[in-house]
């Protein structure tokens, strides 16, 4: 009886001395990937402002642009990213993520309420431009999809950030306060627009 247990808890031990790592762990750099790709968004602040403002713009429009404008922002971005990724070219996405800048920031100012679908349109649209710039840049040796994924979930933080920033449109003081961040992003987007085509 002895032996039998014995025997069995050398065959345990073998099997896990010779055993080789799990698939299921995370290697570097797949770990690298995922924190690369949720780090480049908000390395600049081009893409930072652009995506708060399309959560600014969203709680100012209300329910639903709230959760479409910042869902329909990734899914496109992704696309766009998948693009840059293939080493497909796009032209002009420096002035596409400087003019979303402006742009987004103008529509904050103004309190801009478009249809819905013309301001998913617009937000679709720069999204292309922003995960564009985003695939082109994946560092070598990184798991495309798993820097995907952290940019993708990046920009949807900013989103939240924008979103939790305009509940203050509920107050007068807090609709103000909103038309001047949004003038801020806007001159930020004419100052980047200026660099991009300088």
């Amino acid at each position: 009886m002895r032996f039998g247990s014995a025997a069995r808890c050398f065959v345990v031990a073998s099997l896990c001395v010779l055993a080789s790592p799990a698939l299921a762990h995370v290697l570097p750099e797949e770990a690298g990937g995922f924190l690369t790709g949720f780090l480049h968004p908000i390395s600049g602040l081009d893409h930072v402002l652009a995506m708060v403002a399309v959560g600014l713009w969203g709680a100012q429009l209300g329910v639903p642009a709230i959760w479409l404008l910042p869902v329909t922002f990734p899914i496109v971005m992704a696309l766009g990213g998948f693009l840059g990724l293939l080493g497909i070219p796009l032209p002009g996405v420096e002035i596409g993520i400087a003019a979303s800048a402006l742009l987004l920031g103008v529509a904050v100012m103004t309190e801009r309420k478009p249809p819905l679908y013309a301001a998913a349109a617009l937000v679709a649209f720069f999204a292309i431009f922003h995960g564009h710039a985003h695939g082109i840049e994946l560092p070598p040796g990184q798991s495309g999809l798993l820097y995907s994924l952290g940019f993708v979930v990046a920009t949807g933080c900013l989103h939240a950030i924008g979103i939790a920033i305009g509940a203050i449109h509920r107050w007068p003081a807090g609709q103000v306060a909103l038309r001047l961040a949004g003038g801020g992003v806007g001159i930020a987007g004419v100052f980047f627009l200026w660099r991009a085509v300088a």
